[in-house]
């Protein structure tokens, strides 16, 4: 079976999919309401996965899956399978703990809304009361302080006068202690009454916090998922061995998942899978209606992971040629750096994988013995120019020229459209805020509350048979920035030809990504030299 992460579409997957888009479509125009409402519900966006299988006479068969719930069945659809565990039986545990956290949501929104504003409003006008009282009585006293200290400068008084003025004054600053006591005397019992109901509803917050967590723990631990072998495993013992430490939410109710399960309950030999995008993107997601992705990282790959043990499972190399890259070729160096034409599908720093990076690669290869550092990077698929500094003196300053944009980029791709016939700008500038997307990494969204700015001057130089070549100039330097903005409803609207994660066209998905760096420009301080490398673009 193909690898969910990594994958082309079998196109006995595509002819499955097409069949559940006509009987989507069938459903919208039978005029049934609940049908309508279920279509209305797919616009929204959700994903839709596809999987063949294999019974044990060698029959295949098509199950179909869509993640998390939908519509007033919520697990359950015809045509679709089912759930790995319903916990939403109606009168099953967690529907009553449900309910239970429901009600404690009400008796505190109640008492928040009703009880607690009642009190806070008694209190404050009880306390603006007192105030005044005070506020009345001292300006009182500090007026008869002003006419005693008037006569006192005068020096008019004699000894039983002052005598008079010193009890005066004494007996109002006694009486302004006593009216201020008696004014915390009065507000003692509204403060007691709003501690109290503030007392209560920490006490119900409380409550349904551990009550929340020992149902999500509850639903973990009942989550029961099987691997081809047989055997059985928690979400909470999956994902325990994980930098996570417990599932996030909605673990094991993605489409893949689902579907491995049905397959494996039937005795059915899973054959090929695809997940496709049906309706809008979600807000601030690059999604394509019909177009087929990966499946997330966050959320399924400890699942599958687990469920796919006894599979046999077809490699990157076997279903990708250019992941297993020529080498990369080293254009110019001097003492101080060098320029790597970095071919599509290699990594340029070391990461999880084990295969080769382009820095381990100079390293290994190349810098005889010399400390090797990535001045800037390219994602794995992206081909062209790269620079490496030789030494911590060099790396600074290559750094430095990248964070103060001294250095000009120019890169190179093909988009999946006419931009003519779409009615883009023939040059214009992209500025969105990105985000990395944490449940389905490496992934970016558009965030405008949280995001980073990034920019892109583009250029459109070219179109032939659907396909528009683009030059892009980055002012900035955010991780799949250029693969965004092309992609982006926000941007250009048009996914670079051969992008598996942010869109796919049926003319090159079969294909490497259709970006490439192509000139470097920049004046090296060092020597004070300008320096401009090109590369030829490979497709």
């Amino acid at each position: 079976m193909n690898n969910p992460f990594d994958y082309i579409p079998d196109a006995r997957c595509d002819r499955a999919f097409e069949t559940l888009l006509a009987e989507i479509e069938r459903m919208r125009t039978g005029g049934l309401e609940t049908d309508l409402r279920l279509c209305r519900e797919l616009d929204e966006g959700k994903m839709l996965g596809v999987l063949i299988a294999e019974d044990g006479d060698g029959i295949q068969h098509e199950l179909f899956s869509f993640s998390g719930q939908l519509g007033d069945g919520g697990f359950y659809h015809p045509g679709f399978v089912g759930p790995i565990f319903d916990y939403l039986e109606p009168d099953g545990y967690f529907r009553l703990k449900e309910q239970y956290i429901s009600r404690l949501n009400e008796e505190i929104a109640g008492l928040e809304h009703d009880e607690l504003t009642r009190i806070r409003s008694e209190y404050e006008r009880v306390r603006d009361m007192g105030e005044r009282v005070v506020t009345e009585y001292r300006d009182l006293y500090k007026s008869s302080k002003q006419c005693r200290d008037a006569r006192r400068a005068a020096g008019t008084i004699d000894d039983v006068e002052l005598a008079e003025m010193i009890r005066a004054s004494q007996f109002e600053k006694a009486e302004l202690r006593r009216v201020k006591r008696r004014v915390a005397s009065e507000l003692q019992p509204y403060a007691e009454a709003l501690n109290g109901i503030r007392s209560r509803i920490n006490t119900l917050k409380e409550r349904r916090r551990k009550e929340s967590e020992d149902l999500q723990r509850w639903l973990f631990e009942s989550f029961s998922i099987p691997d081809a072998r047989g055997e059985r495993s928690s979400l909470s013992e999956i994902f325990a061995a994980t930098p996570m430490g417990v599932p996030p939410t909605g673990a094991g109710e993605c489409c893949a998942p689902k579907l491995l399960n049905a397959a494996y309950q039937r005795g059915w030999k899973p054959v090929a899978m695809a997940e496709y995008w049906y309706g809008r993107p979600k807000r601030g997601e690059v999604r394509r209606h019909g177009h087929f992705y990966p499946a997330c990282r966050g959320k399924c790959h400890p699942v599958l992971s687990w469920m796919m043990q006894g599979l046999d499972i077809q490699s990157s190399q076997e279903i990708d040629k250019h992941r297993n890259p020529a080498e990369p070729k080293v254009i110019y160096e001097n003492e101080w750096f060098c320029v790597v034409d970095k071919p599509s599908g290699i990594l340029s720093v070391p990461g999880k994988e084990m295969a080769e990076s382009v820095e381990q690669w100079l390293a290994t290869h190349h810098a005889k013995g010399r400390e090797v550092r990535m001045a800037h990077r390219l994602d794995r698929d992206t081909s062209g120019l790269i620079l490496a500094a030789y030494g911590a003196e060099a790396y600074k300053l290559l750094q430095s020229l990248f964070a103060s944009h001294r250095v000009r980029k120019r890169y190179v791709a093909d988009l999946a459209g006419d931009y003519r016939e779409a009615g883009i700008a023939e040059r214009g500038r992209i500025e969105l805020p990105l985000s990395p997307d944490w449940i389905e990494r490496p992934r970016q969204r558009v965030d405008v509350e949280n995001g980073k700015e990034s920019t892109t001057l583009y250029e459109f130089v070219g179109v032939s048979n659907g396909i528009s070549r683009v030059l892009f100039y980055p002012l900035t330097g955010r991780t799949h920035q250029l693969r965004v903005h092309a992609a982006s409803e926000a941007g250009l609207n048009m996914p670079i030809a051969g992008d598996r994660l942010y869109g796919h066209d049926n003319i090159s998905r079969s294909e490497r990504l259709h970006l490439h760096a192509e000139r470097l420009e920049f004046t090296f301080p060092l020597d004070g030299r300008r320096y401009i490398f090109e590369s030829p673009v490979p497709f």
